[in-house]
């Protein structure tokens, strides 16, 4: 390409490349940017219908090693199973509706905005007279129509419509068929949450959130960072918690479901001095003989993260040969059920200054971790609750015993310049460290 003909604004935008775009003048870059958004809207509404042809051919993919036609396109493409599955579902249901797929080939509305239609014209409300959905339809269709269009003014509208077509049937808002709950695991190890839940549900899910959702201690957030959003995110967390410690899920896989860990225990005791080791050429080996934590659900856990659940845990030791077990080892808890009830007597909650979250949410904190040879007795531990336990462990707070055999915590010198040791939770008065 020539880098003098990209001042030609008649260039199409599709031909660029990704590092001649810091050479384009303003209005070139902003009609390309227009222009290859619009290029991306035609070939995404063409792929939908590719996908949707490929289903509807009934394409054997059994004897191409697949389940579907989404696993698929994931395995040939970037995207993820749950993505293609999206991608899937728009195209059939765009071939039972020709106005909502015409109003989307021709990059009238978005593929978003046209799965929102779509599923309203597929389950009306139940008072709906079959005459009005075409009436529906085309209103729903205006609101989605053009760039200014928002998912909230569709949304909008399809509530107002639902409305209008109440019945003496359950509301939408009550009405449990329509619950959905996802949960996808994303790119980068995380996991995405979208739910649509009925009025009921949404209000038990509120109101177990704002119990837990109360404001913490400015000692551990002095810079008051902690959004709202993170503050339900925390909340959420300890939900989940207590359900899989309270031993009332089901069995499944032979047990109750809790959080399992596989971790290497020589990678569980290696400190970050030693993560960079020397291959055989000198150089710095990226592998070398070190595994990484794994989850059966999300895969790979720093170590960082593995040595705080590790704190306190069930164990169970399998001694491994070239990947195959060779003798299961006795299960056993890092901090046994009499050093929890010794914990409790002695810090009475959590013991992170200000905090003092009661016993039931609180976990064994090991000062030095076992894995690094420190024991398991009350001079090597403290109660955390879940929050200080991950600052513990993923901040430069420190944690010591004293010599009143009471934690003291010494904060970062951003919190403190003078990192003044600060007495647990549960101990007035200034003592001795």
């Amino acid at each position: 390409m020539n880098p003098g003909g990209l001042k030609n604004s008649s260039i199409a935008a599709t031909a660029l490349q990704p590092d001649d775009v810091r050479r384009l003048p303003e209005i070139s870059l902003l009609q390309g940017t227009v222009d290859v958004s619009r290029e991306i809207e035609r070939l995404e509404a063409l792929r939908v219908a590719m996908v949707a042809e490929v289903h509807e051919r009934a394409v054997s993919f059994d004897t191409l090693g697949f389940r579907s036609v989404k696993q698929w396109l994931a395995a040939n493409t970037l995207l993820e199973v749950s993505t293609a599955g999206r991608i899937l579902a728009l195209g059939r249901m765009l071939g039972r509706q020709p106005e909502i797929a015409d109003a989307f080939n021709a990059g009238d509305i978005s593929a978003e905005h046209a799965a929102l239609i779509g599923k309203f014209c597929e389950t009306p409300p139940r008072g709906m007279p079959n005459e009005a959905l075409d009436a529906c339809r085309k209103v729903l269709l205006d609101s989605a129509t053009g760039p200014t269009a928002t998912t909230t003014t569709v949304r909008s509208c399809i509530s107002k419509l639902e409305r209008i077509f109440e019945s003496d049937e359950l509301p939408p808002s009550e009405d449990t068929e329509r619950n959905e709950f996802h949960a996808s695991k994303t790119l980068n190890g995380r996991v995405a949450v979208k739910g649509d839940l009925d009025a009921v549900t949404g209000e038990m899910l509120l109101t177990a959130l704002s119990a837990l959702t109360k404001p913490r201690n400015p000692a551990d957030d002095p810079a008051g960072a902690r959004t709202p959003a993170r503050q339900r995110a925390d909340a959420f967390a300890e939900i989940l918690r207590r359900y899989l410690d309270s031993g009332d899920a089901p069995i499944e896989g032979g047990e109750r479901p809790h959080l399992s860990l596989h971790v290497n225990a020589s990678d569980l005791a290696r400190s970050e001095a030693d993560h960079e080791s020397l291959g055989s050429d000198g150089n710095p080996d990226l592998f070398g003989d070190k595994d990484i934590a794994r989850m059966p659900h999300m895969g790979p856990l720093s170590i960082a993260t593995a040595r705080r659940l590790a704190c306190d845990c069930h164990l169970t030791p399998i001694v491994m040969s070239d990947g195959v077990p060779l003798n299961l080892g006795r299960t056993t808890r890092t901090v046994s059920k009499k050093q929890r009830r010794a914990l409790i007597a002695r810090d009475h909650g959590c013991a992170f200054p200000g905090c003092g979250a009661p016993p039931a949410h609180c976990e064994g904190h090991h000062v030095m971790h076992w894995a690094d040879g420190g024991p398991t007795d009350l001079d090597n531990l403290a109660l955390l609750c879940g929050y200080h336990h991950r600052l513990l462990h993923h901040s430069h707070w420190e944690m010591k015993i004293g010599t009143d055999r009471h934690p003291w915590f010494t904060p970062p010198s951003t919190v403190d310049p003078y990192k003044k040791p600060i007495p647990a939770h549960n101990r007035a008065g200034p003592r001795a460290a």
